[in-house]
């Protein structure tokens, strides 16, 4: 698997009938690929532009998350007035801003124009250059920042959200994982932490290796043992694991003589998941189930391949806690920094239902697995 709070949640935005939608989805803009060698300086005067915007425009290769631009142009169709580089991962439901330009007011309205008329559920903004100021004059709320900052300066301290129609509900934290296979026990962690069985201030290194020394096959987590572990952490949250295969899995990379060990290990955590009561239902999970699920306000652990979002089939643990019209919203514990993916793309992520059905179906024999966890008792 891939390698001081702010207590407000994101606000509910503007419906599609307001006035300031209508003003927004009137925005003239043209949208231009970004090419390496693009910069705002190309694009016209777009007014004082410092060095750093450019600069970053251009310090990653975000080619894989489609990146362009949207351009305000000038009245008299000269010059541009504004610009703003967007981007998103593939097979989701939004766009982020990385930078407006110019008159940024304008660049904003364009892109969630833009956003609007693609039929997306949601526009964040990375908080590089933006104020909250800024950001909440455009209708956008801020983000709780990662409970763990990210090194080197791969993303921005602050980011804001702003949904298109209805928002999923409350904002767990976000916890970046901090190793390459722990995101089963991060996925956890945070659910819990979310449905208020776990003090956010718990959330941190030490409790990511316990949970997943716990849980772990070595060195990833599979669905049943990672359900036993958050059955024996939280006694209270009930727990069922969904997993439509009865052979052992994410084992097929391995060597035979590695895969017969850790084979062993998983038809142990079975035996122990009917020691301690945790059902293990071999039924396929389907996506209704899962939103079903999330209404009632529990919490799933799903196991997605990250080829579609990231550009390498690897299977992967994210958070399911809260749906929109037409997306689920998740949290991934990953963020590919060298493709200009941050904490803003993946917290508070809106995946379409027909993405996430693609994604979390698994190897050769196309299983899928999770774990759902309901509310403390």
């Amino acid at each position: 698997m891939p390698s001081p709070q702010s207590p407000q949640s994101p606000q509910s935005p503007q419906s599609s009938s307001s006035p300031r939608s209508r003003q927004e989805t009137a925005v003239t803009s043209v949208v231009v690929p970004f090419e390496p060698d693009t910069s705002p300086t190309s694009l016209g005067r777009l007014g004082r532009l410092g060095r750093e915007v450019p600069e970053r425009w251009h310090t990653v290769d975000r080619s894989a998350h489609a990146p362009h631009i949207v351009v305000v142009p000038g009245d008299d169709g000269a010059d541009p007035v504004a610009a703003a580089l967007v981007t998103a991962r593939p097979h989701t439901a939004y766009l982020k801003i990385v930078d407006a330009v110019g008159d940024v007011p304008a660049a904003v309205r364009a892109v969630v124009a833009h956003a609007r008329d693609r039929g997306l559920v949601q526009v964040k903004w990375e908080g590089w250059t933006a104020t909250p100021e800024a950001a909440a004059a455009a209708g956008f709320a801020p983000m709780r920042p990662p409970l763990a900052p990210a090194e080197d300066g791969a993303g921005p301290d602050a980011g804001y959200v702003r949904w298109l129609g209805e928002g999923p509900g409350t904002e767990p934290p976000y916890y970046g994982q901090t190793t390459h296979f722990t995101c089963g026990a991060v996925t956890a962690l945070v659910a819990q932490a979310h449905a208020g069985a776990l003090p956010r201030e718990a959330l941190d290194r030490e409790a990511e290796l316990t949970l997943w020394r716990d849980a772990t096959n070595f060195p990833s987590c599979e669905p049943v043992g990672l359900g036993v572990a958050v059955r024996r952490a939280w006694p209270s949250s009930p727990v069922t694991v969904h997993l439509d295969t009865d052979r052992p899995v994410l084992l097929d990379h391995f060597p035979e003589k590695e895969q017969e060990w850790r084979a062993l290990l998983q038809r142990t955590s079975r035996t122990e998941a009917g020691r301690t009561g945790v059902p293990v239902d071999p039924g396929h999970l389907s996506l209704a189930a899962i939103r079903s699920a999330l209404d009632r306000r529990e919490h799933v652990l799903l196991l997605v391949s990250l080829a579609g979002m990231l550009g390498f089939d690897v299977p992967h643990w994210v958070l399911c806690h809260g749906v929109v019209p037409g997306a689920v919203v998740i949290e991934d514990p990953w963020a590919q920094t060298v493709a200009g993916d941050t904490w803003v793309d993946a917290h508070l992520l809106p995946v379409t239902d027909s993405s996430l059905d693609t994604m979390s179906v698994l190897s050769a024999d196309r299983f899928r697995g999770a774990v759902v966890v309901g509310r403390p008792q």
